[in-house]
């Protein structure tokens, strides 16, 4: 490891010297897996088939996005991939599956102060997630492969799962769904069916070629950039650098939105998605899962 520390301090010497207008940019490819979340749809019989195949459709829409990060010496920016929809792509019903699968908003990552902010749009309202980066406990190895023109090295770890980290949500195993006092059979709500893991294990690919502790999402505190993460169902894999870009993009934190800590946050979606849950029951599944006739007010 004390090669890797050589080659890391050589580069950001040279690095120094232009740190003030220094910027780079990485694109990630982002996949989730999603089988889990299509075997327990397609036990909703309330469901019909042109409403699975939909809602199919559109997790497999939002399972695989484009991210571009921008970084700096000191902070950086991560946003989906701007795309135009095509038409009836699922307006409101579709954003808020989106941001189930982890996409929306833009993170700002301070990595000086050790802090992020995120602003999230969820069901009609704008919300401004703010709090300090998890402290990840990197366990660094020899292990090494090529990503792209760059030699990587592997570091693992495991972090809490968040109560809105609806990405790594599974199924619960039968005698878990099933209540066997009453002998009543298997809920074929989506939600009663699947379970949170409380923890999630990570792999990641850093290179010390870039001496700097950013990478996708959440993810940093290497002795490199992240180029690829392989957490629970995801995973992140870079398809771009570029540095000392001319196209130099604002690297700030967002502004606008009800400002929260993580929290605090997780504790209103996971209330709301509950209600949903409540009126999608109510109204005898008519409303199909992520509909757009539920708005978040204040």
């Amino acid at each position: 490891m004390k090669t890797i520390q050589i080659i890391a301090f050589t580069i950001l010497v040279n690095l120094a010297g232009h740190a003030q207008d220094f910027q780079g940019m990485i694109v990630y490819e982002s996949k989730t897996n999603t089988a889990d979340f299509k075997s327990r749809i397609s036990l909703n019989k309330d469901m019909t088939p042109e409403m699975q195949k939909t809602i199919e459709d559109r997790m497999k829409k939002m399972s695989e996005k484009t991210f571009i990060l921008h970084f700096d010496k000191n902070a950086s920016i991560y946003a989906e991939e701007q795309k135009l929809d095509a038409p009836n792509s699922g307006g409101g019903g579709g954003r808020m599956m989106a941001s189930f699968m982890g996409a929306g908003g833009t993170l700002y990552k301070n990595i000086k102060e050790k802090t992020f902010t995120l602003d999230k749009e969820m069901m009609g309202k704008e919300f401004l997630i703010k709090d300090t980066l998890t402290n990840y406990k990197w366990k660094m190895t020899s292990e090494t492969k090529k990503i792209g023109n760059y030699t990587c090295y592997k570091a693992t770890t495991t972090r809490p799962v968040s109560k809105t980290d609806f990405r790594n949500m599974r199924p619960k195993k039968e005698d878990e769904t099933a209540d066997k006092k009453t002998n009543k059979p298997q809920s074929t709500n989506f939600m009663d069916n699947m379970d949170m893991p409380k923890t999630v294990e990570i792999t990641a690919w850093y290179t010390p070629e870039i001496p700097l502790n950013q990478g996708p999402e959440g993810y940093w505190g290497l002795p490199g950039m992240i180029l690829e993460v392989a957490a629970g169902k995801t995973v992140i894999l870079c398809t771009k650098v570029a540095m000392n870009i001319k196209d130099r993009k604002e690297i700030k934190p967002a502004t606008k939105g009800e400002v929260m800590t993580q929290a605090k946050y997780d504790e209103v979606i996971v209330k709301k998605v509950q209600e949903m849950q409540e009126m999608f029951q109510s109204q005898g599944g008519r409303s199909g899962m992520g509909g757009g006739g539920f708005r978040m007010g204040r």
